[in-house]
């Protein structure tokens, strides 16, 4: 099982492809993940990708393909794999295409969690945490008893900056423009399978466990 997740930011695609990374047993590749732990080993590739991330700019596509073939190469991915947060644009996701060329392997379908920009205004606007424990609360779904303290410390909740309304409206406008023509390379290769994500996430897990077998 060789998969791709996507969706936009709130989709809850990262907390699905962990889920079923774990009951099918294969590897879920966070593109953050993975960034961390080749600085954290400090690699060839984990070397040069600090010096972007230390100068807040973009890790060039090349070097996130190359840390995801040494994964390849070690025989990490042998018994399967889940890419999460990666491809985000058109040419990553050629790039990858042609890795798993070169090593005669490639996807067995690209999963969209699809939701709309309402919903995910909803759901990130209504995120908040505590800065002391780190434990995270949504409205109206999971919320503290009392209202804007952390149930464990007392501690007064926050909202993270990128979850103002504002900012997530940006963030989904970035999607769009970069990252949503990824559905339409994946549709074209035959590969991509739609999911509702706005259904409940047990609802959602079920459908992608019937969507990729």
């Amino acid at each position: 099982m060789n998969l791709v997740f996507l969706g936009p930011p709130g989709s809850g695609k990262g907390t699905q492809a962990a889920r079923l990374s774990g009951k099918a047993g294969v590897l879920h590749l966070s593109t953050g993940d993975l960034l961390r732990e080749a600085v954290k080993n400090g690699t060839e590739l984990g070397q040069q990708a600090e010096g972007y991330m230390s100068r807040g700019e973009l890790v060039p596509d090349d070097l996130i393909v190359g840390l995801i073939e040494n994964k390849l190469t070690a025989g990490e991915l042998d018994k399967g794999f889940i890419l999460d947060g990666f491809p985000r644009t058109v040419p990553q996701a050629e790039a990858l295409k042609t890795m798993f060329t070169k090593n005669d392997m490639g996807l067995d379908h690209a999963v969209l969690i699809a939701v709309g920009d309402e919903e995910i205004v909803r759901r990130l606007s209504g995120r908040w945490f505590c800065p002391t424990c780190q434990r995270t609360y949504s409205y109206p779904a999971n919320q503290p008893k009392v209202e804007g303290i952390c149930d464990d410390d007392g501690t007064k909740l926050q909202r993270r900056k990128d979850d103002e309304e504002d900012v997530v409206r940006n963030r989904l406008d970035v999607y769009k423009k970069q990252t949503q023509p990824i559905e339409d390379f994946y549709r074209n290769e035959s590969l991509l399978v739609e999911i509702d994500g706005e259904d409940s996430p047990d609802n959602v897990f079920a459908a992608i466990e019937k969507a990729v077998g």
